[in-house]
């Protein structure tokens, strides 16, 4: 049986180390370097994309690692661990948690089962993404480990907003037993600790720290609008 909080026992951060195929960082031992420095500097856990990151973060830290693959499928909206090759893959890379999407989409709620079921067998716990309180009710009962509000806002239905989806976080944190984990758009410490008192046992930042053509964009943005406010 895998109790969740044995993986992450403490409130804290976990950073979302992950560069895809078409970003500057991708390749090499970038993102392992790049995780070992987000444990120097008191990240509690780490989620990574990809088989050859996971194991070679599992390799760099002890900390636990979240993965997951993201595999896009022509006609599916679903790439985040979609199919049970992407869930083995990930086991045998070592990783402590699988992420996978747990939406309410093209029947996923019931075709994520037998991957609930075989990361279950294998020992490894499974957090669910969602993007809607409904779909984290449904998680719960479908036995997952961890609810992350990460997919909020990246589905047609669900909110859309610029900033962390926090009425989710403390909606599913008042209604379920397992710990819910905020991710999605945080962008300030001050975010984070919002996710906290919300409830959120763990919160996930990527963007804000690990991507900088994410950064750097934001900060040319808010320089630009300032630039022609002023004229």
């Amino acid at each position: 049986m895998i109790v969740s909080n044995r993986i992450f026992p403490d409130k804290g951060l976990i950073v979302s180390c992950q560069a895809l195929a078409y970003e500057p960082l991708h390749g090499g031992d970038t993102i392992t370097k790049m995780a070992i420095a987000a444990i120097e500097s008191g990240a509690i856990g780490i989620r990574t994309n990809g088989v050859f990151d996971i194991h070679s973060i599992k390799q760099a830290v002890k900390v636990p690692v979240i993965g997951l693959i993201k595999q896009d499928i022509p006609g599916s909206e679903i790439f985040i661990t979609p199919t049970i090759r992407e869930v083995m893959a990930i086991v045998s890379a070592g990783a402590d948690v699988v992420a996978l999407d747990v939406t309410n989409r093209e029947g996923r709620l019931e075709a994520v089962k037998p991957l609930i079921e075989y990361a279950k067998r294998a020992g490894v716990a499974v957090m669910a993404d969602v993007s809607t309180y409904e779909e984290g009710i449904a998680a719960e009962k479908l036995g997952v480990d961890f609810i992350g509000t990460t997919l909020s806002g990246y589905t047609s239905y669900s909110t859309q907003a610029e900033g962390p989806d926090f009425e989710l976080v403390q909606q599913l944190c008042e209604m379920v037993m397992v710990p819910v984990i905020a991710e999605g758009r945080i962008w300030t410490p001050e975010d984070a600790v919002r996710a906290i008192q919300c409830g959120a046992a763990n919160v996930v930042v990527g963007s804000a720290i690990t991507r900088p053509q994410l950064i750097t964009a934001r900060y040319v943005a808010a320089l630009s609008k300032s630039s022609s406010v002023g004229q």
